[in-house]
């Protein structure tokens, strides 16, 4: 069969007609500028650790508009309907050289990121001098006017928690504390002349620590020490155990301590804020030892800690104290971890709750107080130094007859424990380096407040 000079031209356009679709349809699409895609913002979840009290920087799924997102393909594009080839005579048309797909926007899922829990801003409620009551409020930091040096008389009551190395391992005659601890407790305890340790006795997960013969050893080696009994056993990350273990445990140990050093200063408590969930707590335990023991919780002293955490439960902060039902407690916010007005607020509740459990006029210790969030979360170093001048003017000026201790002329606490000297995970705080041991910003704060 022979081929005439218009077949083969027309069978030579069909082919290339054919190349051109088949080329548009393997075209890459042009891919999404980043700058049309959503920027992640801060969002309270937990963290997958052990111990989620910070919330973990991420973003949920996200909405785009298709309105930014509409992707043009270069070159050709192929439409929805077959390739129709016409041939009149010798020519090949291809209807509308241009392909185009059908809805040829592309979405991207998600592109508005909503964080409701997220939000670092508290309602502007207000703490009223109720025993048990504290609501979160607006979290404003403000600095009384005027310079502040600390009194060189009271500088016995100004302690830090060292998580990392021995104590001695640190210049604490720079910073000038009257006191440290680590969570533990110690026959011979790893400080420098001039600067007491106060022990630690822990009830991790039910079981006591150190046991009750050594308590006792220690006891006896170190005659008229403090004694601070748990940390946080109302946090399921901590010490962990209910109201009627915290009972149970707080009498072998407090029997031990005693055996082996009847004056020495015992301190219940150890919560991780004094919110009415956790005073609730602590009610629960004096309930259980006295109907256990047939008498009050004998106690010489009580220490707290001060945080600002939320308290939800499998949320981000410090959950609902083991053995409670609810579900929630005070609904805190980033931005509270430094509101100085709750803080002090949580104070006075503690105090009040003291003195009509029966325990009005003894000493209290903050055994630890400071700012775990990031630097990142909004706690520059100029908002952590501000935060701790203004806690450390309340603590020595902050006096009630009626709530106080009398012997220390009605002011509400003893003595106070910063967190912490250096500590990785959580180093808002840090007063030096982790690596060089170098004074942090916030360390030589506090040096020249001291010095």
């Amino acid at each position: 069969m022979r081929w005439n000079h218009g077949q083969i031209a027309g069978g030579l356009l069909f082919l290339a007609g054919a190349v051109l679709l088949t080329l548009a349809l393997l075209s890459p699409r042009a891919p999404v500028s980043p700058a049309a895609l959503p920027t992640a913002t801060l969002a309270p979840f937990p963290t997958r650790t052990p111990e989620p009290l910070i919330p973990t920087a991420t973003s949920p799924a996200a909405t785009v508009t298709s309105q930014p997102a509409t992707v043009t393909l270069p070159a050709a594009t192929v439409t929805s309907q077959p390739a129709t080839v016409t041939l009149p005579a010798a020519t090949v048309t291809l209807p509308a050289a241009t392909v185009t797909l059908p809805a040829a926007t592309v979405t991207l899922p998600a592109a508005t990121v909503t964080s409701q829990p997220a939000t670092v801003t508290s309602p502007a409620t207000t703490v009223t001098p109720q025993p048990a009551t504290v609501t979160p409020l607006a979290a404003t930091v403000t600095a009384s006017p005027g310079a502040f040096d600390f009194p060189e008389g009271e500088l016995w009551r100004l302690g830090v928690s060292v998580p990392l190395n021995a104590p001695s391992a640190y210049n604490l005659a720079a910073l000038r504390v009257g006191w440290v601890m680590n969570w533990k407790a110690y026959v011979a305890p790893p400080v420098p002349a001039g600067v007491a340790f106060v022990q630690t006795v822990r009830f991790k997960d039910g079981v006591l620590s150190p046991p009750a013969e050594t308590l006792t050893a220690i006891a006896a080696a170190n005659p008229g020490a403090s004694w601070l009994i748990s940390n946080e056993a109302d946090v399921r990350w901590q010490d962990n155990v209910t109201p009627e273990v915290y009972a149970r445990l707080y009498h072998e140990a407090y029997t031990a301590i005693k055996a082996g050093d009847p004056g020495a200063r015992v301190a219940a408590g150890g919560i991780a804020q004094p919110t009415p969930l956790r005073l609730r707590y602590l009610d629960l335990m004096l309930e259980s030892y006295a109907q256990a023991y047939g008498a009050a919780l004998p106690a010489q002293a009580w220490h707290i800690h001060n945080y600002m955490l939320r308290e939800e439960r499998d949320s981000w902060g410090v959950d609902i104290p083991p053995g409670l039902p609810e579900a929630t407690g005070v609904l805190y916010e980033i931005d509270d971890s430094g509101n100085l007005e709750a803080f002090r607020a949580q104070i006075w509740a503690f105090r009040r709750w003291m003195t009509e459990r029966g325990y009005g006029g003894q000493p209290l210790l903050v055994s630890e107080f400071g700012i775990p969030m990031p630097e990142d979360y909004g706690f520059p170093p100029e908002r952590v130094q501000t935060f701790l001048r203004e806690t450390w003017r309340f603590f020595l000026t902050a006096t009630d007859a009626a709530l106080g201790a009398p012997a220390d002329g009605g002011r509400l606490v003893q003595r106070w424990c910063w967190y912490s000297l250096a500590d990785p995970v959580y180093a808002t705080g840090n007063l030096v380096t982790l690596d060089s041991l170098e004074w942090t910003p916030l360390g030589r704060a506090w040096v020249a407040q001291v010095e």
